[in-house]
């Protein structure tokens, strides 16, 4: 192995443990980190010259994943509110393991960085709810941009509901995808139709 692609599966590594050691306890030191990866701490530094540059690059990774997740469910169905809901539940089955991060990234990573990263989910979010708009599927008097700004929010508060032991994990993607359905104006019979349909 050369060195560059040990410096990869060094930082790879680092990156797997860290966000283990963090979920396991959000206090988790860099020394404390470097030891569960069987590195030494100057490796850690190496890499991330501070705690918040870790946590910004855990989230990066979070956020690459939410996209590809939200891109995933939209492909599941034409229709605006069916892809709607996949998008949530499917945003929220990779979420569920970053959510503790959320309350981490609060206190360490301003939540103005973490905007800014969804920003091109956000963009695809706001699409789909134009599209759901103009075809009639949803009747929310929001603009799309802002009821989109008003998804992400309710996804944050039930990451948060989540961590709190408020709402059980395994029904917190039904969840998100039921309050964005209705808040959009989805009408009731037929937001439950289409959460039954999930599976």
């Amino acid at each position: 192995m050369d060195a560059m692609s040990r410096a990869d599966a060094n930082r790879r590594r680092i990156l797997e443990v860290a966000l283990a050691e963090l979920l396991r306890d959000p206090d988790a030191s860099m020394d404390q980190i470097a030891r569960a990866a069987g590195v030494v701490r100057r490796t850690v530094y190496g890499h991330f010259p501070s705690r918040e540059a870790l946590i910004g690059a855990l989230i990066d990774g979070a956020v690459e994943a939410v996209a590809a997740a939200h891109a995933s469910g939209r492909a599941q169905s034409d229709d605006p509110a069916e892809s709607l809901a996949h998008s949530m539940v499917a945003v929220w089955e990779i979420a569920d393991g970053y959510r503790l991060l959320v309350g981490l990234a609060q206190r360490s990573v301003a939540m103005e960085g973490i905007r800014q990263r969804l920003a091109p989910v956000r963009a695809k979010c706001v699409e789909l709810l134009r599209a759901g708009l103009a075809d009639g599927s949803f009747t929310s008097s929001l603009p799309p941009a802002a009821l989109a700004y008003a998804h992400e929010q309710q996804l944050f508060g039930l990451m948060e509901a989540v961590n709190d032991g408020l709402l059980p994990p395994g029904d917190a993607g039904r969840a998100a995808a039921s309050t964005a359905l209705l808040s959009a104006g989805v009408p009731v019979e037929r937001a439950r139709g289409i959460i039954a349909g999930l599976g």
